[in-house]
């Protein structure tokens, strides 16, 4: 497989994620439009790159207090994007990051929370290409 092309953005966690994208399009004087599930907008930034904002699932605990901005590293996929997430996760452990849970299936693709060498927290996503083959059932 070659390498995916892989994207920076940046994610928000929010509590109104639509209130908070048409705020942020606003200030940046772009148009904010929807991103993979309801809960989820996106707003272009005017250099290149995106700022996603979410509601983080109900299942996980809200991010702390000036730990709601992180760096999304977001690449797509054809295969397995659970399998491709662990693999790229191992490669970034490898290179000094770490991890405290394990990458996750989501409906959306896979992610899963890491720390770089300082202890910052970001995100990566791996998302299923709407290409991709079908599993047999």
């Amino acid at each position: 497989m070659q390498d995916p092309k892989l994207t920076l953005s940046w994610v928000l966690a929010a509590r109104d994620p639509q209130r908070l994208a048409a705020f942020y399009a606003g200030l940046l004087q772009t148009e904010a439009c929807t991103g993979l599930a309801e809960h989820h907008w996106i707003v272009p930034l005017p250099e290149g790159g995106s700022l996603q904002i979410y509601t983080p699932s109900r299942r996980r605990p809200w991010p702390a207090s000036g730990a709601v901005l992180a760096p999304c590293l977001q690449r797509v996929t054809s295969h397995n994007s659970l399998e491709d997430l662990r693999s790229w996760r191992d490669g970034v452990i490898a290179l000094g990051g770490s991890s405290t849970e394990e990458p996750r299936q989501e409906s959306f693709g896979a992610e899963c929370w890491l720390k770089d060498p300082e202890g910052q927290r970001f995100l990566l996503l791996v998302i299923q290409s709407k290409e991709a083959p079908q599993e047999a059932m």
